[in-house]
């Protein structure tokens, strides 16, 4: 994996999942991040397409309340769509699948800090994907 930095994405990878994007159709980009999501959900073994699932995560967590914008650096240029919520749910899956894989994307750090940045950094987007959408009170019920 060649990597830059510790943002989502800062990494080879996930740069080339920007370009995947860019480069599909707007109706096309929502199933390759639902299929990012899902691949490292079910996979088993090395998780080798965690960069793509962070990235698709960020771009989740972006348009939920408290979401932080994407650094278009590396990101996709072109706009995405409004994703369905169902997203949010497989976006923090696959975020804790990552965190909880002893060999996987954690085992890449070399320098500590730079771990821990990282682990920050898919602790704060778990933090915005999981909160559930306001909900909006259909009408009020007295007692």
């Amino acid at each position: 994996m060649g990597t830059w930095d510790t943002g989502p994405f800062d990494n080879d990878t996930a740069a080339d999942f920007a370009n995947a994007l860019d480069d599909a159709e707007p109706e096309a980009r929502e199933a390759l991040i639902r299929g990012a999501l899902i691949r490292t959900i079910d996979a088993t073994g090395y998780l080798k397409e965690a960069e793509e699932a962070v990235a698709a995560a960020a771009l989740i967590a972006a348009q939920c309340p408290g979401g932080e914008p994407v650094d278009m650096s590396y990101a996709p240029e072109t706009p995405m769509p409004v994703f369905p919520a169902d997203l949010r749910a497989l976006a923090d899956e696959a975020l804790a699948r990552i965190a909880s894989v002893e060999d996987g994307p954690a085992s890449n750090w070399v320098d500590p800090e730079d771990w821990k940045q990282w682990r920050d950094i898919l602790t704060r987007l778990r933090a915005v994907l999981a909160t559930p959408p306001p909900s909006t009170a259909l009408f009020d019920v007295q007692p």
